[in-house]
């Protein structure tokens, strides 16, 4: 077997089980999970009515670099939203989902000849990163993202001697689990370095469309290199139909940028074995050309954070997100795992402890003392959580 599979951590929810052992929790309360960032609102029917009406595509076999329709789908949604003309033959490909195209990203970048092989990515983080990086030989740098520095991924702090062996920067905006934007000057810093070290960027930019203002969505990386007047080079931008369109059974979303990149992106997915299913796609096409739902989505999640937040945040230091649907709280007593146990344990509700999302780095697990709320589920089961989130704090 591949030894490298000895270096992978458990997964978080794996963790949470086994924190959970032998806990029972109250049975005169229904449960509430808001510990996994799994969309609860209802798929649009149009998407399903797109995925039934073109069943007969089971019968060919796809290709990897998907249909026409497709990618021209996804760089109109990307001229829209980013304000950026991508080429849909060589700047785009649909992917089964973000976490599959993530992962695999770091297996195509990853050159196996280099001695010193170097990966960051955010310290909390989506395991993905840490799990692809270590497959592909490389050692995870973990760049601390805590409230004293405004949840930032600070480049300033990683060490100039370690860029050099830097092949592949993982990047979060809006972040999971801190909901943190980065602003035109980090996107312009990280820019600097790529051009100056070589190394290429994935932009997860998967939570992008789960925000509060309109009129100001996130910047993403395409944007913010074309208002530097940046080309793509050695970019990569990930986005996904799943907590957009709440369809995250879909598994579909894409790649886009750097055409070089992609290139060699779409060689190692043809082996890969990746192609996306014909009424897969034709649904994704449906689901990227409409943005009614999407506002619908939004004013959604708006209004479980305007129930929600202002009560826990009475009991717990839980700010509001820039954007994203996590709750990224500080504990009181600072025993997140206690905190989490206790909480499922007498209140029946279930949050992801913030330590099992990080990893000491410069000796400080940023998770630690933290937890992720995910406000997925319906507005009153959200208040019912909140509720007893209130009355465990104020018991303890």
């Amino acid at each position: 077997m591949n030894s490298r599979l000895d270096q992978l951590h458990s997964y978080p929810f794996q963790k949470l089980r086994e924190l959970f052992a032998g806990v029972s929790p109250n049975s005169g309360l229904a449960p509430v999970n808001l510990s996994i960032g799994e969309p609860k609102h209802a798929t649009p029917e149009f998407i399903k009515q797109a995925l039934t009406a073109n069943m007969a595509g089971l019968s060919n076999y796809p290709l990897t670099q998907g249909s026409d329709n497709l990618r021209q789908a996804i760089a109109a949604w990307c001229a829209r939203r980013y304000g950026v003309e991508l080429d849909p033959a060589t700047e785009v490909l649909p992917v089964n989902g973000s976490r599959e195209a993530l992962f695999a990203f770091a297996q195509a970048v990853v050159d196996p000849a280099r001695h010193k092989k170097r990966v960051v990515s955010p310290n909390p983080f989506y395991q993905i990163y840490e799990g692809a990086a270590l497959l592909a030989g490389a050692t995870p740098y973990y760049l601390n993202t805590t409230a004293e520095n405004g949840y930032r991924m600070a480049w300033e702090t990683v060490p100039e001697d370690l860029w050099e062996m830097v092949q592949l920067v993982y990047v979060c905006s809006p972040g999971n689990p801190t909901g943190k934007v980065m602003s035109l000057d980090d996107w312009k810093t990280i820019f600097d370095l790529s051009d100056r070290h070589g190394f290429v960027i994935a932009s997860d930019e998967c939570y992008s469309e789960i925000h509060f203002d309109e009129a100001n969505p996130p910047l993403g990386a395409l944007t913010a290199a074309k208002q530097l007047g940046r080309s793509y080079r050695n970019l990569v931008v990930f986005n996904s139909l799943s907590k957009r369109s709440n369809v995250p059974g879909l598994r579909s979303g894409f790649a886009a940028g750097d055409a070089e990149v992609m290139k060699k992106f779409l060689l190692y997915r043809t082996y890969h074995g990746s192609a996306m299913s014909p009424m897969v796609q034709a649904a994704s096409a449906a689901a990227w050309a409409d943005e009614a739902h999407v506002v619908e989505n939004r004013r959604l999640y708006a209004e479980k954070f305007a129930a929600v937040q202002p009560v826990l945040n009475g009991v717990m230091d839980a700010p509001m997100p820039d954007a994203a649907f996590y709750l990224w709280a500080g504990v009181p007593g600072g025993d997140d795992l206690a905190f989490a146990r206790e909480l499922y344990a007498r209140k029946h509700v279930t949050v992801l402890p913030g330590s099992f999302l990080a990893r000491e780095a410069k000796g400080l697990n940023p998770g630690k003392g933290m937890v992720r709320i995910a406000l997925v589920d319906t507005l009153d089961q959200c208040r019912e959580a909140a509720r007893r989130i209130v009355e465990f704090a104020r018991e303890a």
